[in-house]
C-alpha cells in the first residue's frame, strides 16, 4: 500500500454514528490492544490516562483491551485487567470517566481465554484450564470437557460484568468470541468437539455465545450496546475457517442475531483482502450484507507491513488509507477499528483528520514497552 494520497476526501470517517443509546463523533474506534500493564488484576492512573489520550484526541469509540470475567483460569497472565472486584471495577470506573471527559465513548471488552491457557499459569496456578472440550487448538486434549455446572457459570460471569460495566458507566460491551478464545473454542469444530446441546453442527455450536449473549442481555436491558468480535482465524492458524461460504456464514450469524448481538466487530489480518471468492467484499462486508446489522472492519489499518511482521523485527511505515475511505464510503462497513497505528500515535485520529499526513508516527516493538 502506498503513501496516502492527499486528494481522497477522509469526510466518511468523521461522520457521526447513533445506535440506540450508543452516539459516536466518528467512525474511529480504537482496537482492544491486551497491555499488561494493570499489576494484580487492577487498572492505575496510567491506564486512565492511556485510554483518556485516544478520546482526546479524536477516537470516537474506545474498546479496551482484554478484561477478565470472574473466573480463576480465565487468563494466563497476573498483569491482565480483571473485570471483577471492587478494587479492578473502581480503577475501570475512573477510565471510563476519563474517557467520557475527554468527549469520548467507551466499552470494555470481556473475556476468557479458555484452552490458550497452560495448565499451572499464574495468577492461579492450581485452577485448570477449561474449553468446550478440554482441547487445545492443535486440537490435542489437555482437560476434561466443560460440565454444564461449569458453562452455567461462565454465562453467569459474562452477565454479572455486563451489569457491572452498566453500572459503573461505560458505554457498551464487547464480548471477546474471536482468536481461538474461549468462545470461539466452542464456534470451532476443531476445538469443539460436544456431542451434546453445544456441538455437533454449526448452529449447535454458537449455543454456548448465545447463552452468554441473552444472560447479557437480561443483565443490561434493551438500549446497553452488545458488541461481539469475531474472527475466522484462529492465533495459532491464519486460514481457519468457520464458515467456508456466503451460504454457511448466514445459518453461523442468524442465532447471534437472534440472541441480541447489536454489532459485530469483525477481526481480519489485513481489511482489504476479501473473504469470499467472488466478491471483493471482506469479512465485515459480508457480515453486514448477511446480517443487516453495523460492523467494525479491523486489520492493519494505516500500516504497510504484515500483519506480525513488526513483532518479528520488521520495520512497519505509515500506509495510504484510500482502499479504506473508498470501502467506507461504499457503507461495506460502518466502523473502522485502528489496532497499532493508534497506540504508536495517540493522535492519529486528529491528525487524519486535518490532513498532517506527514505527522503520522510508524509503529514499532518498543511502544510496547510502557503505556504511551
Amino acid at each position: 500500500m502506498e503513501k496516502h494520497n492527499k486528494s481522497q476526501a477522509v469526510d466518511s470517517l468523521f461522520k457521526p454514528f447513533s445506535l440506540g443509546n450508543l452516539k459516536l463523533s466518528n467512525r474511529i474506534v480504537m482496537a482492544p490492544m491486551t497491555r499488561s500493564f494493570s499489576p494484580g488484576g487492577v487498572p492505575g492512573p496510567d491506564v486512565a490516562a492511556y485510554y483518556k489520550r485516544r478520546a482526546e484526541n479524536g477516537v470516537g469509540l474506545i474498546v479496551t483491551e482484554g478484561t477478565l470475567i470472574n473466573h480463576p483460569a480465565a487468563t494466563g497472565d497476573p498483569n491482565v485487567p480483571n473485570f471483577h472486584g471492587e478494587e479492578a471495577l473502581e480503577g475501570w470506573a475512573k477510565v471510563a470517566a476519563a474517557v467520557h471527559e475527554a468527549g469520548g465513548r467507551i466499552v470494555p471488552q470481556l473475556w476468557h481465554v479458555g484452552m490458550t491457557r497452560a495448565n499451572g499459569s499464574q495468577p492461579n496456578p492450581e485452577a485448570l484450564s477449561i474449553g468446550p472440550s478440554g482441547l487445545n487448538l492443535n486440537g490435542d486434549k489437555v482437560n476434561e470437557p466443560m460440565t454444564q455446572s461449569e458453562i452455567d457459570s461462565i454465562v453467569k460471569a459474562f452477565a454479572q460484568a455486563a451489569a457491572d460495566a452498566k453500572r459503573i458507566g461505560f458505554d457498551g460491551i464487547e464480548l471477546h468470541g474471536a482468536h481461538g478464545y474461549l468462545i470461539d473454542q466452542f464456534f470451532w469444530e476443531r476445538t469443539n468437539q460436544r456431542s451434546d446441546d453445544y456441538g455437533g453442527n454449526m448452529i449447535a455450536r454458537t449455543r454456548f455465545a448465545v447463552e452468554i449473549i441473552k444472560a447479557c442481555r437480561l443483565a443490561i436491558g434493551p438500549d446497553f450496546p452488545i458488541i461481539l468480535r469475531m474472527s475466522q482465524w484462529k492465533s495459532s492458524q491464519y486460514d481457519a475457517k468457520l464458515a467456508a461460504t456466503p451460504e454457511s456464514l448466514a445459518q453461523f450469524l442468524a442465532p447471534l442475531v437472534e440472541a441480541g448481538v447489536d454489532i459485530f466487530h469483525c477481526s481480519t489480518r489485513r481489511f482489504w483482502e476479501p473473504e469470499f471468492e467472488g466478491s471483493s467484499l471482506n469479512f465485515a462486508g459480508w457480515v453486514k450484507k448477511l446480517t443487516g446489522k453495523p460492523t467494525i472492519t479491523v486489520g492493519s489499518i494505516g500500516l504497510d507491513a504484515e500483519f506480525l511482521g513488526a513483532f518479528k523485527g520488521n520495520s512497519a511505515g505509515v500506509a495510504d488509507i484510500n482502499e479504506l475511505l473508498v470501502r467506507l464510503d461504499h457503507e461495506e462497513f460502518d466502523l473502522v477499528a485502528i489496532g497499532r497505528a493508534l497506540l504508536v500515535d495517540p493522535a492519529w485520529a486528529d491528525k487524519v483528520r486535518d490532513g498532517r499526513w506527514d505527522e503520522l508516527v510508524p509503529f514499532n516493538t518498543e511502544v510496547l514497552k510502557k503505556l504511551y
